[in-house]
């Protein structure tokens, strides 16, 4: 009973925390829905009701008299015409034919009478079930344009609830967990520092707003004052862990090397704060924030992919798919190989390689390592594992170029991004079989295909389940699985997946102890709060993969927010206009846009470098010759090298935070070489540098 009262304390207060998450993110998926099923709605009842558009509203009645009097009302008018004459003798027009005038009035008598006619045809054909039908896709709409009203507002709660949980679990982005006290009392103080600017920031930003002599909306008024409290809370809960540090801090500490524990987003927010500050614009920031308001619908989105990839996590899909695998005995580096390829699939429909990483690093690691693999190339793997899907259909971040970039459209960028996979994964298995340890022959057990049939049996109710959810989606909502419709039926993939699993438990149980009926039903309500067999409930594995979507997206948001507030410091401080407008050599603009590309993957999250690159380089590759495709290519080929190379290497970071400190620290101790003994670093290194350089200067080379 204690360990029940104990769980069920815990599931409330995890409840408490991640409820306001969980409410946005299913808030996003109905709207979303909303708008495809309004628009089905729309035809479903034009093909029910001809002209149903003009049944939605109840009609007006026309204001025009269809049984005037033609006599009556023609003498009035000539009555009329004649006062006017005898008024302005000298400059009245010429005298109006009464017969002309008749048959305009004849005329327009019957096309009164014809309105009138329509009015009481349209009031006819207003029927009970036109009624009830026009209610319920009125109702729709005015859910949809409610929602799509207040995304903005949805976003700025999202981005503070998350940040808020983030600084409160010490979960923000780091190159470097906290271990110490002077770890714990650093990083607490910088974001101490940073809260105090982002608070300091929108305050005065509302104030400019408000004092600019301008009407400011209800809904910015809103925002301004989420802001401004938001903050003022992630203020203060940064003050007490600075002077509050956990008991179970290690004593002392290195002042130096605790500077790499603090989190990245408080660095970009003191450099950016710092700079506006000082040069007299303090609401820079805040400007900054409220600029990543326009692009509400993307940034909510990014929060979607985050949940999927966390409910993706705690399906059993990814371990049905690595059961496949096994009958074959592949070594090590086929096997990493053949992962790496395959996670581009999922990666491309979470988003982005960060949240791949987070959602699935784990088990990929600890697969490898159970097939053998070595720490180095199974760290290399999990970090790689998240790199080549970026280019695929329905990535987000290609989606995010193509609404910023008119130059391009995400079908040029898939259809050349599908290219530039084969080239990546072609690569990678180059350099991993080359760099083998062990030549040996593969060999194939003798019982491997029935061993590979048993193992695509799991698969097949996934398979089923999918095929009938997706065929649902397009005949009831003409809604296909694209870039655009993606983080709204993900969601309902992946829980009626997690259901799917619950319901195979329960008859697993009913099979293994041949219970009877009732029980299992009895056992089916008790699993919403209970353990058994070490077997998760759906409520369990719904709560905790939100818990944990609500840290990653404060981190993310918060780390996007002030990357685009370091783009901001770039365009004002004009750093680009150090850089030429145009080169005059194609080749010589595509190297420093490599360089430069690089370097921006290796301190700016995706989301805030494509709107950075968006507004600074991208002109200048255009204006020296380079295609727009060709160019975003370069720049996702090169973010992805930028996210795998020191001293951030933000997917490394990712994976060491999903694999753990140990297997990190004995990672070092492992290989007899030099490559094998920074393997993790070298291998995706490498792999990725020379894709680059493909990609980069081989079209040039044959003139694309």
């Amino acid at each position: 009973m204690e360990q029940a009262a104990r769980f069920a304390n815990r599931s409330a207060y995890e409840w408490l925390a991640a409820l306001p998450a969980f409410l946005v993110l299913v808030f996003v998926v109905v709207l979303n829905t909303s708008h495809t099923l309004h628009a089905q709605l729309l035809k479903l009842g034009e093909s029910t009701w001809d002209g149903y558009f003009k049944l939605r509203h109840d009609p007006a009645a026309p204001a025009c008299n269809p049984n005037m009097d033609i006599d009556a009302r023609l003498q009035q008018l000539v009555a009329e015409s004649q006062a006017v004459d005898d008024e302005w003798d000298l400059l009245a027009p010429d005298p109006v034919d009464p017969a002309v005038m008749r048959q305009s009035l004849l005329a327009a008598k019957a096309q009164c009478a014809q309105q009138h006619q329509q009015y009481q045809q349209t009031l006819e054909r207003i029927t009970p079930a036109v009624q009830v039908f026009r209610s319920i896709e009125l109702g729709v709409a005015g859910f949809g344009e409610l929602g799509m009203q207040a995304q903005r507002i949805m976003l700025a709660v999202l981005v503070l609830i998350c940040g808020l949980t983030a600084v409160f679990r010490r979960h923000h982005i780091a190159l470097r967990p906290m271990e110490t006290v002077m770890d714990y009392r650093v990083a607490a103080g910088a974001q101490l520092i940073s809260s105090s600017i982002l608070f300091y920031s929108v305050y005065s930003f509302r104030e400019v707003a408000v004092g600019a002599g301008v009407s400011v909306s209800q809904e910015h008024l809103i925002l301004h004052h989420l802001w401004i409290y938001g903050f003022a809370f992630i203020l203060l809960l940064s003050l007490y862990q600075f002077l509050f540090i956990p008991e179970d801090a290690k004593p002392g500490g290195n002042f130096f090397k605790a500077q790499l524990s603090i989190p990245l987003y408080s660095t970009m927010c003191i450099i950016s704060g710092s700079f506006f500050i000082m040069s007299g614009h303090s609401a820079g920031i805040g400007i900054y924030l409220n600029q990543m308001m326009e692009l509400s619908q993307l940034f909510l989105n990014v929060g979607l992919y985050v949940w999927i990839g966390m409910l993706f996590k705690r399906t059993l899909l990814a371990q049905r798919v690595f059961d496949v695998f096994r009958p074959f005995n592949l070594p090590p580096e086929m096997l990493a190989v053949a992962v790496v390829a395959l996670a581009a699939i999922p990666t491309a429909y979470t988003g982005a390689s960060g949240i791949f990483v987070i959602a699935v690093g784990g088990l990929i690691y600890s697969e490898l390592r159970r097939a053998g693999a070595r720490r180095q190339l199974a760290l290399a793997a999990t970090a790689m594992s998240g790199s080549m899907g970026v280019v695929l259909r329905p990535c987000l971040l290609v989606v995010i170029i193509a609404a910023l970039n008119n130059e391009v459209t995400t079908d040029q960028l898939f259809g050349w991004g599908v290219k530039v996979f084969f080239l990546t994964a072609l690569l990678f298995a180059a350099m991993a079989l080359l760099t083998r340890q062990e030549k040996a022959p593969l060999t194939l057990p003798d019982d491997v295909w029935p061993q590979f049939l048993r193992s695509l049996k799991p698969l097949l109710p996934y398979v089923v389940l999918i095929s009938v959810i997706l065929l649902l989606y397009a005949l009831l909502l003409d809604a296909y699985l694209d870039e655009f419709s993606a983080p709204v039926i993900l969601p309902v993939l992946l829980l009626a997946i997690l259901m799917y699993e619950r319901v195979s438990e329960e008859k697993a149980l009913l099979k293994r102890e041949n219970l009877n009926v009732n029980y299992v039903e009895q056992r089916v309500e008790e699993s919403w709060h209970d353990l058994r067999d070490g077997q998760d409930s759906l409520e369990k594995k719904i709560r905790e993969a939100t818990t944990e979507t609500t840290g990653h997206i404060g981190a993310l948001l918060m780390l996007m927010g002030l990357s685009v507030s370091i783009g901001g410091v770039v365009e004002r401080a004009e750093l680009m206009a150090l850089v030429p407008t145009s080169f005059d050599s194609i080749w010589l603009a595509m190297a420093l846009m490599v360089v430069l590309l690089v370097l921006i993957g290796m301190v700016i999250d995706p989301y805030g470098a494509v709107i950075l690159v968006s507004a600074t380089i991208a002109s200048i590759a255009y204006q020296s010759g380079i295609d727009p495709v060709h160019f975003w290519m370069v720049t996702l080929v090169a973010f992805e090298l930028g996210y795998l190379t020191p001293p951030v290497a933000l997917n490394h970071l990712l994976t060491r935070q999903v694999v753990g400190e140990e297997e990190v620290r004995l990672s070092k101790l492992e290989g007899d070489t030099f490559w094998y003994r920074h393997e993790k670093i070298l291998l995706p290194l490498v792999t990725m540098a020379i894709a680059l350089a493909l990609v980069a200067f081989v079209p040039l080379a044959i003139g694309y």
